[in-house]
């Protein structure tokens, strides 16, 4: 489509004029260099070079740099002005490529003297993206086909301990669950493939419980078996979980890179569950990194049919706030033809309480609810606490207070008050 361009929205933060230093960015991120070079035309410039679209000053209070190892000269009370900058890239220039589109709207932006701050908000790409690359395969149509659940939330839950048991003693652990009626398991991030606990023979163990529970029951429990590696061993993993009928695989994002999960997607013919360990490395100081509503637009594009967002009140830092609105922009259309949406996935101290505040905010039950602890530590053992999940959701869904909805339901009391 001639004429299409990619946007991107910063926070910038800067004692610099920020009008100058958005040309600057624009210039960093396209055809400039720091110095007047003979070939940047001004035809070549108006042909490709990155445009500053709009630029709004939103702070003007700020008395110290945020990042402190700004290479700046300051003068006694200089200012630090926040603003609000959208810059945009013809397709023309990279092509519909999202590892080229990662170099150019999050590159060498981030280490620019004057910039004080930085923070990658958001992105927006023309349908050229959409064409080019497949999207979620699954998303939450194919999850719930898949899972054989409709109309509210999966609940599920994470094999814990994290590391330790081996395929047998994981494989007693999903008996348990399927026994108590979970919707969906996953493997911790921290397992994989190592000696304890071997991959093939985790992958043999659990689904021989699995499919025998599925065959006697009609439901099956669906499992998202950590299969991150290189490219090698993810395929051979993949077909691993071919051979003995899985319906899920689970990768961490930041592990397999972009190229690893680009090509994941191409071959694997199950949902895939991303898992995005490692994520506030990329976000958590205020003023550097990307927001969550930019980045899960990457990997929603590459094939992720899930993808993890915290959970309201977490043990991590990130405030109920940002969480819910990560997980709305999951299901949150990229294209008009092309919706690309995935199911968002709360993980994350997560237990019966959370549940009313959880759907207030998303708005929708088309979400995972995945409690480790909260599960298998309910004081009445495993299959209360799948119990107490699913009452909080019935309660819920219903608009009857948890509290109310407890009194005649015994595992919920229990966990309501081992949450407290």
């Amino acid at each position: 489509m001639p004429g299409s361009r990619i946007e991107a929205d910063y926070l910038l933060e800067t004692p610099d004029d920020p009008s100058r230093v958005a040309e600057l960015m624009a210039g960093e991120q396209s055809s400039g260099t720091f110095v007047a070079i003979p070939g940047e035309t001004e035809e070549l410039k108006s042909r490709v070079a990155a445009r500053v679209e709009r630029l709004q000053v939103v702070d003007e209070t700020v008395t110290a740099p945020s990042l402190p190892s700004a290479r700046i000269n300051l003068v006694p009370g200089a200012r630090f002005r926040r603003a609000h900058v959208t810059l945009s890239w013809p397709i023309d220039t990279l092509g519909p490529s999202l590892p080229n589109l990662l170099a150019t709207v999050a590159g060498n932006l981030f280490e620019l003297k004057p910039v004080t701050g930085l923070r990658l908000l958001d992105i927006r790409l023309p349908p050229e993206f959409g064409a080019a690359y497949p999207g979620p395969r699954f998303g939450v149509a194919g999850t719930r086909h898949l899972a054989g659940v409709d109309g509210r939330p999966l609940i599920g839950t994470i094999i814990k301990p994290s590391v330790g048991l081996g395929p047998d003693e994981t494989a007693a652990v999903v008996n348990d669950l399927c026994r108590a009626g979970i919707d969906f398991i996953k493997d911790d991030e921290l397992q994989s493939d190592g000696p304890a606990c071997p991959f093939d023979r985790r992958v043999a163990a659990v689904m021989r419980v699995i499919n025998d529970h599925a065959e006697r029951s009609g439901k099956k429990v669906m499992y998202a078996f950590n299969l991150t590696g290189d490219l090698d061993q993810m395929r051979r993993r993949h077909d691993t979980l071919l051979k003995h009928r899985a319906t899920c695989l689970m990768a961490s994002l930041n592990s397999v890179g972009l190229a690893g999960m680009i090509e994941l997607a191409r071959f694997s013919q199950l949902p895939i569950h991303a898992h995005r360990n490692g994520w506030g490395y990329l976000s958590r100081h205020p003023q550097l990194g990307w927001s969550y509503i930019a980045w899960q637009k990457i990997w929603r594009l590459a094939g992720a049919d899930h993808m993890h967002v915290n959970v309201v009140g977490n043990k991590f830092a990130e405030s109920d706030e940002s969480c819910l609105a990560s997980a709305r922009a999951c299901l949150t259309p990229m294209f008009e033809d092309k919706l690309c949406t995935v199911m968002p996935v709360f993980s994350s101290a997560q237990s019966p309480r959370q549940a009313p505040a959880t759907y207030q905010g998303l708005g929708s039950a088309d979400l995972i609810v995945t409690a480790g602890g909260g599960i298998m530590a309910h004081p009445l053992g495993t299959a209360a606490g799948v119990s107490a999940m699913q009452e909080a959701w019935e309660a819920t869904l219903a608009g009857v207070p948890l509290a109310e909805f407890a009194r005649t339901r015994p595992n919920l009391q229990r966990a309501l008050e081992m949450a407290a």
